[in-house]
């Protein structure tokens, strides 16, 4: 509702209190729940970095992978069969060592906070689906990598780093045609105004939108999302039927022009190029420790060498701290790409007040007014302040006659 806040701004839009307005909607409970839930993430980071330190440190220290490598010699007699049966073993070993903590931080603290809506068997489910993919794709990953390793000792970080990008690129590709649908239904979006509306948009900005999808997101959570995914072939618009059931029509546009703006910017080609230079840095650092390591402790854990895929757990600890430290740079990176979408999508959808109003239903689990050094370190995303106080200064400077909105009480629980 429109409310008449020009009079205290002496007639003028102000968009400090234009911002407040918004920013004063979540209060009391929901606000201090919001911000503990976010909060706690912070711990997750540092506690799940150290659980898988912990793991591998186990690995090594009862000589779990050399067993594994010494199975495969004795199964295989060739080495990269070796090294695919000991990348295997490894990642179940990992994945059950470590399933207490999925546990807790994917499915009991979500529920915690109410923000999950399936049963643990239904959860469970896709997290066996995932360790399925998982078990297919990273012992292929890692036996490219020790091949790179044996054939390149001193640049293997280097083209291990391309290896990396070779399977993203292809992950890019595939997912959203075979891999989402292993956890979602994918229809097509209803004729109608909205659609038109949306595709309307995408041609302004030659996005490709012969297929647009709404999945089945709601029997997971209710947390709103919508994507612009695949390469060539598999591009797609796709929106979760939380966006469509929750929100008004303007808000679907806000999200879609923010979704927009990442394809039109080609953002996937950022990431992945961020994601490619952070690893490979981690690549080379572990290139240079890992082998001192192996020197010093390799007979104590039954490690060989550095091209002996019983060393995984040693580069999967020097990477765990490795990303760990690096987090607030990954952040940064990835919040600066997502804070030029907001700026693309406002221009595209030309819906301030729908933006903002979607800036508050995501403050559900992201904490909505953090400190400057705290979105700094731990914020992939702007913060909620700052978006919408980006969106009342597009709406200053691009709006004829602004008025002031304050969304009507409760909006924030419309399901």
């Amino acid at each position: 509702m429109i409310i008449d806040l020009l009079a205290a701004s002496g007639g003028a839009f102000d968009v400090e209190t234009a911002t407040r307005a918004y920013l004063d909607t979540l209060q009391g409970a929901a606000r201090e729940q919001s911000d503990a839930y976010f909060e706690g993430g912070y711990w997750l980071t540092l506690w799940g970095a150290l659980v898988a330190i912990v793991v591998d440190g186990l690995l090594l220290r009862f000589r779990i992978t050399a067993a594994f490598r010494n199975f495969g010699e004795r199964v295989f007699k060739r080495r990269w069969l070796v090294t695919w049966l000991t990348a295997l073993l490894y990642s179940v070993a990992g994945w059950l060592l470590t399933l207490p903590w999925t546990i807790y931080t994917g499915f009991v603290r979500e529920k915690q906070y109410d923000l999950m809506s399936q049963s643990f068997g239904a959860w469970f489910g896709e997290l066996a689906i995932g360790l399925a993919i998982s078990l297919v794709t990273m012992p292929l990953i890692v036996v490219a990598i020790y091949a790179v390793i044996r054939r390149a000792p001193k640049t293997w970080w280097l083209w291990g780093s391309g290896v990396v990008g070779i399977f993203l690129a292809i992950g890019l590709l595939v997912a959203p045609v075979w891999i989402a649908p292993l956890f979602n239904d994918y229809t097509e979006m209803e004729a109608g105004p909205l659609r038109s509306k949306i595709e309307a948009m995408a041609a302004r900005y030659d996005v490709p939108a012969e297929h647009i999808y709404v999945f089945d997101q709601s029997k997971q959570h209710k947390r709103i999302s919508a994507n612009v995914s695949g390469i060539g072939p598999t591009i797609r618009i796709s929106l979760n039927d939380n966006l469509l059931e929750r929100t008004s029509d303007e808000e679907v546009l806000a999200v879609m022009g923010h979704e927009l703006g990442h394809y039109k910017l080609n953002h996937v080609w950022w990431i992945v190029g961020i994601v490619l230079a952070i690893f490979a840095l981690g690549l080379f650092l572990a290139s240079r420790i890992a082998p001192w390591l192996i020197a010093r402790y390799g007979e104590r854990w039954g490690v060989r060498e550095l091209a002996d895929p019983a060393s995984l757990p040693v580069l999967g600890i020097l990477l765990s701290v490795y990303f760990l430290l690096m987090t607030p740079a990954f952040n940064s990176l990835i919040r600066i790409n997502e804070s030029s979408a907001d700026a693309f999508g406002l221009e595209a959808a030309r819906e301030p007040d729908g933006f903002a109003r979607v800036a508050m239903r995501l403050s559900e689990y992201r904490k909505i007014e953090p400190g400057a050094v705290e979105e700094f370190l731990f914020f992939d995303h702007p913060s909620g302040r700052t978006r919408v106080t980006m969106a009342m200064e597009w709406k200053a400077a691009n709006v004829e006659d602004p008025q002031m909105v304050v969304p009507e009480e409760g909006y924030l629980d419309s399901e």
